[in-house]
């Protein structure tokens, strides 16, 4: 599975944005599909997961209720929607697959090369 992220850029806190991942390869449709981050000196943190099945989705504390993530399994495409950014939601933003539904991002076998979100206040 290749994956690659886009949809990053500067917004105002309180701005939206909605980032995309395009995964090529037969296998997406069974692969879970996470979103991590990782701000400058800090390790690649969990944001939210959905299970290959579609409807389970988990999220960080931190980003419940103003991130939503989704998959569009004919497009081999997953997202991740938020809204209400604040400035602490500046990172890289990391697209991932692999088999099992968890927040370790050690149970992840690929990666996308990252987007920048960066929200200013």
């Amino acid at each position: 599975v290749q994956l690659q992220a886009s949809g990053g850029g500067l917004v105002q806190a309180g701005d939206s944005l909605r980032l995309s991942c395009a995964a090529s390869g037969r296998t997406f449709r069974s692969q879970v599909m996470g979103w991590f981050r990782q701000a400058p000196g800090k390790e690649r943190d969990f944001v939210a997961a959905i299970h290959w099945s579609g409807p389970m989705t988990t999220y960080q504390d931190s980003v419940k209720g103003r991130f939503t993530i989704s998959r569009d399994n004919a497009k081999n495409t997953v997202y991740l929607q938020m809204i209400s950014l604040k400035p602490e939601d500046t990172a890289v933003y990391y697209c991932a697959a692999g088999p099992n539904y968890s927040w370790d991002v050690n149970q992840y076998d690929y990666w996308g090369q990252g987007t920048q979100v960066t929200v200013s206040s």
